[in-house]
């Protein structure tokens, strides 16, 4: 997406201060927070094909909005867009995925396939953020804008295209609701593991401040797409690596660590030890979901999957606040507190025969 390594710079150069764009992204995780598991049952129960539909129209009307009428509050109102279109796909993807896998008897792939489909979709970042560049120096923000909209358009065409097996007699939106919140609360393994990835999906949040470190840093603003390049491909790399057999708090740990060495160097440089923090800490999200759905068993798997949703849009609150507070060595204060819950919380399945 042409916008997405630029829409903070886009608020920044349109009056907004720090406090106003962590405002708005603390608004942007507020609509998730209400509509995220609502619209995972929707999944379950409906289709998880057009939640994906729905959700690149929402935020196609979302970045138009910001296109066309730049400010404050046509940004807030983007923002809800976005954060619907969000709780839409959040839940429905992995359930999709997953579901297909275990149609054709290869559930067992999920975690490299997933760690795959991630990584497709951080590189996608690379061609976006040079269009990027190309767009902003032909027609400046508006002409990156109206680039977004015409992909989101396009992304939500394609999903029209997606296969979604039959998953049985479906139950009613209040029992499908129902039995996807009773799992979670009541399986252990389930509850557990719904909170770690939580927890390091909120990390995630970090991502939307990568651009203006880069200016902080002084990167140019026409050149900051390409200066943060490195840290959607690292971010690839890490995904499509097997970390299962490695303890997770050594690499989450090791990320926090070199994300704390990144804000001392305050240095174009330092993007490098971003980047490479970045690979690591995707490496641990992709094990962290594949085990969320290895112990899910009942029928409302994105409405659970969902759930997963909501705490990390609570636990972004906490970066943004961490981020105004004390920048980047008080986010990897989190991070290192983060790993010290993996050796317990997210032990791998016990093996089945």
């Amino acid at each position: 997406m042409p916008l997405y390594p630029m829409y903070a710079l886009l608020f920044a150069d349109n009056g907004m201060s720090d406090g106003q764009i962590s405002a708005l992204f603390a608004l942007w995780s507020g609509v998730a927070v209400v509509a995220e598991i609502p619209f995972g049952a929707l999944a379950d129960r409906f289709s998880r094909r057009w939640s994906l539909v729905a959700a690149g129209v929402a935020q196609a009307c979302g970045y138009a909005l910001w296109t066309a009428v730049p400010g404050f509050w046509s940004y807030a109102a983007g923002f809800v867009l976005w954060g619907l279109g969000g709780a839409l796909v959040s839940g429905a993807v992995e359930a999709l995925l997953h579901d297909a896998l275990g149609a054709v008897g290869a559930a067992d792939h999920f975690g490299v396939v997933l760690g795959r489909v991630t990584a497709v979709g951080l590189l996608a970042q690379i061609p976006a953020a040079l269009a990027a560049t190309a767009l902003f120096t032909t027609g400046g923000y508006a002409l990156v804008g109206w680039a977004s909209v015409a992909t989101c358009l396009g992304a939500a065409l394609v999903a029209t295209r997606l296969p979604e097996g039959s998953r049985g007699e479906p139950e009613s939106y209040l029992a499908t609701l129902r039995a996807g919140l009773a799992e979670t609360a009541a399986v252990p393994a389930v509850r557990r593991a719904v909170a770690v990835v939580a927890l390091l999906l909120g990390v995630d949040a970090l991502e939307e401040y990568f651009p203006l470190l880069a200016r902080d840093w002084s990167v140019p603003a026409a050149l900051v797409p390409v200066a943060v390049l490195a840290i959607p491909l690292a971010g690839a790399a890490g995904a499509a690596a097997d970390a299962s057999r490695v303890p997770l708090w050594v690499p989450t740990s090791l990320s926090a660590l070199l994300l704390a060495a990144a804000g001392w160097l305050h240095h174009p440089a330092g993007l490098a030890l971003v980047a490479v923090a970045y690979g690591l800490y995707r490496s641990v999200l992709v094990v962290a979901e594949t085990r969320l759905q290895e112990r899910i068993t009942g029928p409302a798997r994105a409405t659970v999957t969902s759930v997963a949703g909501l705490g990390s849009e609570v636990a972004s609150y906490g970066v943004y606040a961490a981020w105004v507070v004390g920048g980047v060595p008080l986010v990897s204060l989190g991070i290192l507190a983060v790993a010290l819950l993996l050796p317990r919380a997210l032990r791998p399945a016990p093996a089945t025969t």
